[in-house]
């Protein structure tokens, strides 16, 4: 992305939807846009606060700009490391540097943003002990206040959650799709502060957020919705879902769970909308960010859906609150033409899984090939 090619008005856009509460935060990273100075050029001039990666984004990194990492992976080969050890020195060499590039971002927001959020190995979704093992090594190597460790909210993963926020590691609760999990991730960042402040830790230096996927419950709705018949309804799931996590949020804000927590310092856990890459090429391209507009919160978005925003996104000061009851019915009406809503949850829970182990077999092929040439 060049700062170059979009002009004052696509900047004043996304700085609206700064202001208007939404943290944006690109769901990107590889080592060019570091050293090109790209990356600190978004933070100056797109209102960028922040990055997130997956196994997907550093196979296509390294894959893109197979130059970039040659000199690393000739280090890795010489001293004949594994396939594993050298995924992670090169995505945490990544990470630590643009955790350096958002220092001055972090520092100005104290902490809220400026964050990098780096996943553990996928394949310990439901391994609880594990995760929490992956989680405490990268924090320790990648060795910045602002990196956030990615933990998927399955069942395995939400002991682990309160486990890692316990030690005051930033967590990024990943790969949440119903309202019902996400009042139980809630409950588990209520738990791992509790845990924090147990010990003595400050729990204004904890940040997390909970990254709710947005296109791809539509996808999943849609289909189910064209073979009962009710195409009426696509295209409605995924925001009306969104809504009602938010509403999920601000019902929390009022409970006496999270007022012990922030009495004593604790951060919000803002909700963090994800996936919000537009894949159904009949829907407006910034129909995921701009129908989820609220503060506080963040919208992690690809590239093409920022650059899609700032040429004609339609800022609005807020398109979350209120709306609970709307989206209620909504969910009511694709209930009532034959649409199981926990069966969708329970399918993408266990697909978005398996897409990001075999995201991670996919790095790992990669890197296999490039270490062996």
């Amino acid at each position: 992305m060049s700062v170059a090619t979009v002009d004052q008005s696509g900047r004043a856009r996304l700085a609206a939807l700064n202001d208007a509460g939404v943290s944006i935060w690109l769901d990107d990273l590889d080592r060019q846009r570091i050293v090109s100075g790209n990356l600190a050029e978004l933070v100056a001039d797109w209102s960028v606060t922040g990055v997130t990666t997956n196994p997907s984004i550093f196979d296509q990194a390294l894959t893109r700009n197979a130059a970039a990492y040659a000199e690393d992976l000739r280090d890795c080969a010489r001293k004949g490391m594994g396939v594993d050890d050298t995924i992670t020195q090169l995505t945490t060499d990544d990470v630590r540097a643009a955790c350096d590039v958002f220092r001055d971002t972090s520092e100005r927001t104290r902490g809220l943003d400026g964050l990098v959020s780096i996943e553990v190995d996928p394949r310990l979704a439901h391994d609880t002990q594990g995760t929490i093992a992956a989680a405490l090594q990268l924090w320790t190597i990648v060795d910045r206040p602002n990196v956030m460790i990615k933990i998927p909210a399955t069942q395995a993963g939400l002991p682990a959650i309160s486990a890692v926020l316990s030690r005051g590691i930033n967590v990024n609760v990943t790969l949440i799709f119903s309202v019902e999990r996400y009042r139980q991730v809630l409950a588990a960042y209520h738990q791992g502060l509790q845990g924090a402040a147990a010990t003595g830790l400050d729990l204004a230096q904890i940040h997390s957020v909970a990254s709710f996927f947005v296109s791809r419950v539509d996808s999943e709705v849609d289909s189910r919705l064209v073979k009962a018949g009710a195409e009426e309804l696509r295209g409605m799931a995924a925001v009306a879902n969104a809504r009602l996590a938010w509403d999920a949020f601000q019902q929390d804000l009022r409970t006496q769970a999270w007022e012990e927590v922030a009495d004593q310092g604790a951060n919000v856990q803002r909700p963090l909308w994800a996936s919000t890459g537009v894949k159904d090429p009949a829907y407006p391209d910034t129909l995921y960010v701009s129908s989820l507009v609220g503060s506080p919160c963040v919208n992690t978005m690809p590239e093409a859906t920022m650059r899609a925003y700032a040429d004609h996104g339609e800022p609005s000061a807020n398109t979350l609150d209120g709306y609970a009851q709307s989206a209620a019915a909504i969910w009511a009406d694709i209930a009532a033409a034959g649409v199981d809503a926990a069966d969708v949850f329970a399918s993408l829970e266990r697909e978005g899984v398996q897409k990001f182990i075999s995201s991670w077999e996919q790095l790992r092929t990669t890197v296999a090939a490039a270490l062996r040439s």
